[in-house]
């Protein structure tokens, strides 16, 4: 009996009721929800939340609350001892579990996928912002590498997702809300010999760019060929697939956030204050130097992001309105961008709620002063800079770049050392300026039909316009090897569209244990490109420094009016048994206009993929810690899409009407490049999803590539190309989420992404026994691809050694260069870790991402140029000590040792450096302001101000300049540093408020 009532006792006291108080926010903005449903389960105990969101409810121990609100995600809680629980509802969008989306903007469920993707939310994109949206990706996702243009302000963003695989294209595919952007890549196909490493490459750009990160709310990236499969042509590289922001039914809101940040320059070459002038160089006597300090020449730089959203959401209706202006200054003297957002979204539904319109408009116009070369020698204020003479007075020459020239009338430049590739950094900046503007508009509509709720019918449209202008003015007395005598002037309209449209067939039903969804539609691809390109050289202006079309001699005219258009048909099918077992196919074959004239016109090109999913956890009993366990793989094929005028190529007029002879040879057996994949993985949660686990193994090899050789003397033509070469890029990608704190006050969530790719160049051509991307030209290096190598071998001069292994020296005692090119570097990392947190405490959030390369090399041109010329710190310390060490062996002539190997033709062995770094990539501590504050202001439902930081400092770095910084987004001249501007520290405020 005793016992008995021992057991009651116990009982009644864990049914103790207990009084609960919390707020109920929005998962999207954080704004507090009025109205929401709280009800004990079971019972007609329950409340409503009052205006700020604020509840309080009594209920025992043990029983079940539940939070639910229109267009909201039910959120049910058990009670415990807790006393305050504050509950973050997600819109009904997402109220399937877990669910993605995916290729042509489809949504499943995301452990049924048979491919790895990886999904970022819009917060990670806001948290600490960059003019480019892009670089806000870095060091957050597996096998995605971001590089960084070192251009400066308005500078574009290369991603390689898995690697490089084609020697004409490496960039994803953009999709926005289902349906694909225009991205501006290169046209020309890849030649065997030719170029300049002066030039460099061109700019591919990046497609999302252009657009407000506030606008965005999510972004996943299809890795692997499988999970784009669905694209075709399209998606060789992957694709990145981004959802943006609508309104939600029965919620309205409005956000307004502020971002400022500071830039400062980091990582500037070490220059010497010991030694001074010798003529043009800086090998003279010693002494105590009042040097000019590079650092004085650049300004802080300061970058202002503001944006305002609007959101509704009536029962029928729902619209989301922002607008976003970003103003940045950058570090380099009247250097700076513009940009203005527009956006417009509007969803209805109609008909008893089974026909839904959506529309969008996006309008962007930014213009961009002055943007800073990305490097090289030419047009470029640091050569100049960097070069000058220690100790001799520079201040005299910022302060009078020009002098008035009486004899032509005008101002001319002021130099101690003019020529092509050194001038007035000054006068680089105050006389040769430039402007780019560009307006963009996407706008898009879809449609979709509910004509039974297992089948729907979709239809989609798109039109993408830019419109790009640029003028480049050189000013008169400009070394003349890159202006005339009365300067230089350069205009460039170019206009690009892009009309796409798409049908869609959907099906989804379940059959007892199995379930079935399916679509099939078909897409037509249309873009255009119109441009004019109008440059004075090689003649030259009729009057200095008029800089008018009127005014020019033609010296050069470009002028292009292309179409190109893609035909497809798709589809894909899901099987699944008891919601464990998936089976994915799909199929895509496009017709490209790139291939007319060829054997494969009529046909056009397939491109299958298929999956399976094991979900092991619903299928086997596990313990209870296990949440998910699952299993996948996936094999596929795809194309990259093709160059034009390849097939057929054509006569064309050049300037004056002067016929251009072709001088290629018709390729009618022309084929895309062929992109087969597989990939093995399996993902894992435990302990109430606390701990995810994510391990993928990858292997695609990339076939004909398309190269162009010397044709055969005799033939008629000079160059014909061919399909060939195989690439392979093989790799693991491991993804690990632990939150190891989550209570109500504390909690902390820590991410790290891991991954590495082995490249290797199975084959290339009988005839083309190496690829150069370009030639040396007048500088020993270059990217080259050998059978057995790797995409990402650079070649250079090494030291010439004897049979022991010592550096050959001749009569002088200076070190002797090798008379052939060999391969001194490789690019690409051996791995990348990406480490980022979020630790909430009460009121205070704090965020930082610490991200890391693992190997590959870099090449500093810079160091060798400076080393040369005797500028540099190292040089100083090799006068003080007497002597050059270089693998234990010394050279006393320190000079001529510096003299011989530096430079544009010394021995780039010599400057080769390890590219390892891990850097503080983002950091911001924010605080949200309490909810007492608040309701005395009667204005603000939320506000948050944070201090932010983007790549604040590097824990380790040996390299003498920022190795993720990029002389070209192009293929050629990677991991080369050429003069690129600096890296920037970046620090600064947010402000987030919701009303």
């Amino acid at each position: 009996m005793g016992a008995i009532m021992l057991l009651l006792s116990v009982g009644i006291a864990f049914a103790q009721d207990v009084t609960i108080k919390g707020t109920v926010t929005g998962a999207e903005d954080g704004m507090p929800i009025p109205g929401v449903s709280v009800i004990q389960k079971g019972t007609t105990n329950g409340t409503i939340t009052d205006i700020d969101g604020n509840y309080t409810i009594t209920a025992p121990t043990g029983s079940v609350v539940s939070f639910s609100f229109v267009g909201m995600k039910a959120q049910e809680v058990t009670v415990g001892s807790q006393t305050t629980l504050n509950i973050s509802l997600q819109p009904e969008s997402i109220e399937m579990e877990g669910v993605v989306v995916t290729a042509l903007g489809i949504k499943k469920k995301e452990k049924s996928l048979t491919y790895s993707t990886q999904q970022v939310g819009g917060e990670e994109l806001t948290r600490s912002k960059d003019a480019n949206l892009v670089n806000a990706l870095a060091g957050k996702t597996a096998g995605v590498q971001i590089n960084k243009n070192s251009s400066g302000v308005g500078g574009s963003t290369k991603v390689t997702i898995r690697g490089s695989r084609s020697i004409s294209n490496n960039q994803p595919l953009y999709v926005i809300d289902g349906i694909p952007m225009l991205n501006s890549v290169s046209e020309a196909p890849a030649t065997a010999f030719g170029g300049s490493n002066d030039a460099g490459g061109r700019d591919a750009g990046d497609g999302i760019s252009n657009l407000n990160p506030d606008d965005i709310k999510s972004i996943n990236i299809l890795k692997g060929p499988a999970a784009a499969a669905l694209y075709g042509t399209q998606a060789a590289n992957g694709v990145i697939v981004i959802e943006t922001k609508k309104g939600v039914k029965g919620h309205s809101s409005v956000s307004f956030s502020s971002n400022t940040t500071f830039e400062s320059v980091m990582m500037l070459p070490e220059l010497q204050n010991q030694y001074g002038a010798k003529g043009i160089t800086s090998w003279g006597s010693k002494g105590n130097l009042d040097a000019y300090d590079p650092k004085d020449f650049f300004q802080t730089g300061v970058t202002s992001i503001n944006s305002l959203s609007i959101s509704s959401g009536a029962e029928k209706m729902q619209t989301y309105f922002s607008y976003a202006n970003t103003t940045s200054k950058g570090t380099i003297e009247d250097s700076g961008l513009d940009k203005h957002n527009l956006n417009l979204r509007a969803t209805t539904k109609l008909f008893d709620d089974k026909v839904t319109i959506d529309g969008n408009m996006n309008l962007i116009h930014q213009k961009v002063e002055n943007r800073p070369v990305s490097g090289g020698y030419y047009f470029n204020p640091l050569v100049g800079l960097y070069r000058f003479p220690r100790g001799n007075d520079l201040n005299a020459y910022r302060d009078n770049f020009e002098t008035y020239n009486t004899e032509r009338n005008l101002n001319e430049q002021n130099w101690h050392n003019l020529q092509a590739e050194e001038q007035n950094p000054w006068w680089l900046t105050q006389r040769v300026r430039s402007d780019d503007e560009r307006f963009r508009s996407i706008t898009n509509l879809t449609v979709k039909w509910d004509v039974t709720p297992a089948f729907n019918v979709q239809v989609r449209g798109s039109y993408d316009f830019i419109s790009d202008k640029y003028n480049h003015r050189t000013f008169a007395t400009t070394h003349t090897a890159l202006s005339g005598d009365n300067g230089r002037y350069i205009t460039f309209d170019n206009r690009q569209e892009l009309r796409y449209g798409d049908v869609l067939a959907n099906y989804n039903k379940n059959f007892g244990d199995i379930s079935f969804t399916a679509s099939v539609g078909a897409s037509v691809n249309d873009s255009r490109t119109k441009s004019v390109r109008l440059d004075s050289r090689p003649k030259d202006l009729y009057y200095a420094n008029v800089f008018t079309v009127a005014n020019m001699q033609m010296g050069y005219i470009e002028e292009v009016n292309s179409q190109r258009q893609m035909q497809s048909l798709f589809g894909t099918a899901q099987v699944g048994f008891k919601d464990f077992l998936f089976l994915d196919v799909t199929g895509r074959n496009d017709w490209s206009s790139t291939l007319a004239y060829t054997n494969s016109m009529s046909s056009g090109f397939f491109y299958p993929s298929v999956g399976l999913t094991a979900v092991l956890s619903d299928m086997l009993e596990m313990p209870e810690w296990v949440n998910l366990g699952k299993v996948r793989g996936a094999w596929s094929k795809v194309g990259n899409d093709l160059p034009m005028f390849i097939s057929n190529p054509i006569n064309s007029l050049g300037v004056d009407g002067n016929v251009i002879i072709n001088s290629t040879a018709p390729f009618d057996d022309l084929k895309p490049e062929l992109t087969t994949s597989f990939e093995i993985g399996t993902e894992w949660t435990f302990v109430n999803n606390r701990v995810k686990f994510d391990f993928t193994y990858y292997r695609t090899n990339t076939k004909n590539q398309l190269f162009q050789l010397d044709a055969p003397a005799g033939s008629g033509y000079s160059f014909y190309y061919v399909n060939a070469g195989e690439i392979q890029n093989e790799g693991v990608e491991i993804m690990l989420g632990l939150t190891p704190v989550a209570k109500n006050d504390f909690y902390w969530k820590s991410d790290f992404n891991f991954a590495l790719n082995r490249n290797k160049v199975i084959e290339l051509h009988p005839d083309l026994p190496f690829f150069s991307f370009g030639d040396p030209g007048n500088a020993n290096y270059w990217m080259r691809m050998d059978e057995g190598g790797s995409y990402g071998d650079i070649y250079g001069v090494k030291f010439e050694r004897n049979n022991d292994g010592s550096i050959k020296v001749d009569e002088d005692g200076l070190p002797v260069a090798g008379s052939d090119y060999e391969k001194i570097a490789n690019i690409n990392p051996d791995f990348n870790l990406g480490w980022n947190n979020t630790i909430n405490y009460k009121n205070l959030t704090l965020s930082f991402l610490i991200d890391s390369r693992f190997g590959g090399d870099v090449i500093s041109m810079t160091q060798a140029d400076l080393d040369q010329l005797g500028v540099t710190q190292v040089t100083a310390d090799a006068r003080n000590k007497g002597y050059v060490d270089v693998d234990g062996q010394r050279f006393n002539n320190v000079e001529g040792f510096y003299s011989s190997i530096g430079g544009r033709q010394g021995i780039t062995e010599h400057y080769v450096y390890d590219a390892t770094n891990i850097r503080l990539r983002e950091m911001t501590i924010g605080y949200n302001l309490p909810e007492s504050l608040l309701k005395k202001t009667k204005l603000f439902k939320a506000a948050t101000v944070s201090a932010v930081g983007r790549n604040l400092f590097f824990f380790y770095n040996s390299a003498p300049f920022d190795p993720d910084a990029l002389y070209s987004t192009g293929n050629n001249l990677q991991g080369v540093d050429i003069f690129g501007m600096p890296a920037t520290r970046s620090l600064g405020f947010n402000v987030k408020l919701n009303f």
